[in-house]
């Protein structure tokens, strides 16, 4: 898939927790471990807003696309 998650990256860079970041967007971690693995087949833009809210940031630093060439 040409979309790449870079979830576990922008985590990382604001030293929090999967578990913890499920809390704060009220979804649950199962749900969270499937998009940051990248095997999500859609996302809610409700979702990607609180997402960024948490971890202020941009959608961009957490979705890339990347072409098959």
């Amino acid at each position: 898939m040409p979309i790449i998650i870079n979830l576990d990256v922008v985590l990382a860079q604001r030293k929090m927790k999967l578990q913890d970041l499920a809390e704060k967007v009220g979804i649950t971690p199962p749900n969270l471990s499937v998009l940051k693995s990248g095997r999500a087949k859609a996302i809610r833009f409700s979702t990607l807003e609180a997402i960024c809210r948490e971890l202020k940031c941009q959608p961009g630093e957490i979705l890339a696309y990347e072409t098959g060439e």
